[in-house]
């Protein structure tokens, strides 16, 4: 008897659930604020996490900051506010937010008020949606040893050696002995820098470290998920290592999985999207990171003020993943390919052949083992900056294994690239093949073909052109574009054999030769 009641109330509880509407599975959505509209901190991240099962809201591109605009901070707010409520997490720029944007950070004329005022925003955000995992990602204003390409006040493209080179000197003061013709160096620099120069870049300074300060606290309050501060063109000893060190130290007891200040900052979307997806998934990704033989891991690339391989440890944690000693377990191997002396050369230099060295040989071989093994691979490729080492890819081409990565990059500084490898590395295992091979080529042609060797041709085309310059293209812009992308479709045609793509489409929308956008066609 007792059988046959519970046989009934099985059929009965089947029957019932065989009639149940069968819903579809939500999405989660994920709201993203980059820190300009430029290509790769905008749309080609965009482009990775798209690529994934989430819906992913931006707001509209007229409020990001741009080449001729410094954003809307307050139409963002106004924006974000109205979208958080329906959505799951949100990875946000605090340059954006705060100032309008990365640019705007080293430029803007506001007051501290205004600007702490808008740090207050941060907590209604949280106070508001109080299951919202807020993501924040901001710079450390940055130290350039030189700049004239209109990302600094004007008076930086004449005397930006002088302050940087005096404001490291007085970081390293702080750290170390200045020696007797240092100190003097310092007080001859004081005299040839206007005061007025100065004090307008320290005073920027002292409003973006108040800022980030004040960022740090709210992170103690549970305010943020995780906030990352990355610094950016700077060296190991300079007012940017100096302010990172103090906000290291003030947040020191947040430990890295709440809170990090990081060398880097045009790739921490993409970072931090990555940690967003892994926490949305309940997973912690295992990395095992190998370096090419000679100086590797110990190498202190150009642009950053520390040692490749703290960096690399540090973005891992910041995605939300675990490095790993052995590759046993590792759901990602990242393989850094590093210059054997350690010096990071520009990719733009003739030192930047194809001609094979020894460390090259054996860092493909290593890549060649891992694949053949079953690891998905990804490369940062560091050796040089601004673009690829020619002779690893003509290495790995030879190979047939560029289409068998997870993830390469090698576009900007050397934490840029580390850390986009690492995003696209990770989240790549919930893609379709195609949508890794489409993002993998995107990368393959703006890094290889365009930032290590078409950008170089374009600029002698550029000599004999009239009306633009690199920084500037203006009226040549169009004879340049026509040029780009002739040459870029060439390039895709000799090297991109196993990608399906059929056509690519170059621009520069930052009207200059720097960084340009690419898209590539794929058959369907």
């Amino acid at each position: 008897m007792y059988k046959k009641v519970l046989m009934v109330a099985v059929l009965c509880f089947y029957t019932i659930l065989a009639q149940v509407p069968v819903f579809a599975a939500i999405r989660p959505q994920i709201i993203f604020i980059p820190h300009d509209d430029r290509p790769i901190s905008f749309a080609q991240t965009l482009d990775t996490v798209k690529k994934l099962d989430y819906d992913v809201l931006v707001p509209p591109t007229e409020l990001l900051g741009s080449r001729t605009s410094l954003g809307k901070p307050e139409e963002l707010w106004q924006w974000l506010f109205t979208n958080a409520k329906k959505t799951d997490a949100v990875v946000l720029s605090s340059d954006s937010l705060l100032y309008g944007s990365l640019v705007a950070s080293r430029k803007h004329t506001l007051t501290s008020e205004a600007v702490l005022k808008r740090v207050d925003n941060f907590e209604k955000l949280h106070a508001e949606n109080p299951n919202l995992k807020i993501y924040v990602f901001g710079s450390i204003m940055r130290s350039p040893r030189s700049s004239d390409g209109g990302e600094e006040p004007s008076y930086y493209a004449k005397y930006g050696p002088d302050i940087f080179t005096l404001t490291s000197l007085q970081d390293k003061e702080e750290s170390d002995r200045l020696t007797r013709a240092e100190k003097k160096q310092v007080a001859k620099l004081k005299k040839n820098v206007p005061e007025e120069a100065v004090s307008d870049w320290m005073e920027r300074r002292s409003k973006n470290f108040a800022a980030n300060t004040k960022l740090v606290e709210l992170a103690k309050s549970n305010v943020f998920q995780y906030l990352a501060l990355g610094r950016d063109d700077n060296a190991p000893f300079s007012q940017t290592h100096k302010e990172s060190r103090l906000l290291s130290s003030q947040g020191e007891e947040l430990g890295v999985s709440k809170f990090q200040a990081l060398a880097g900052i045009d790739e921490m979307g993409m970072v931090l999207l990555t940690r967003a997806s892994n926490d949305l998934n309940w997973h912690i990704p295992l990395v095992a990171v190998r370096y090419a033989e000679g100086v590797g891991a110990d190498t202190v690339p150009t642009y950053s003020d520390e040692a490749i391989g703290k960096s690399i440890q540090s973005h891992l944690f910041a995605s939300g993943a675990i490095p790993v000693p052995t590759t046993e377990r590792a759901d990602l191997v990242l393989l850094v390919n590093t210059a054997k002396d350690g010096v990071t050369s520009e990719a733009n230099y003739p030192t930047n052949t194809t001609a094979l060295h020894a460390n090259t040989k054996a860092f493909v071989n290593e890549v060649k083992r891992y694949l053949n093994c079953g690891y998905p691979v990804a490369i940062a490729d560091i050796s040089f900056a601004n673009g690829a080492d020619n002779a690893l890819m003509a290495e790995l081409e030879k190979q047939g294994l560029l289409n068998k990565l997870a993830a390469y990059s090698g576009w900007n500084t050397a934490n840029n690239s580390a850390g986009f490898a690492i995003g696209q590395g990770i989240l790549v295992d919930k893609m379709k093949l195609e949508d890794k091979n489409r993002l993998l080529s995107v990368r393959l042609m703006d890094d290889w073909a365009y930032q290590a060797n078409i950008r170089q041709t374009l600029a002698g085309e550029l000599n004999h052109l009239k009306g633009g310059n690199y920084s500037k293209l203006d009226l040549a812009k169009p004879k340049i574009v026509k040029s780009a992308n002739e040459k870029m479709n060439a390039f895709a045609k000799d090297h991109l054999q196993g990608f399906d793509a059929t056509k690519v489409n170059v621009d520069f929308p930052w009207n200059r030769m720097f960084e340009a956008s690419v898209e590539i066609e794929n058959k369907q």
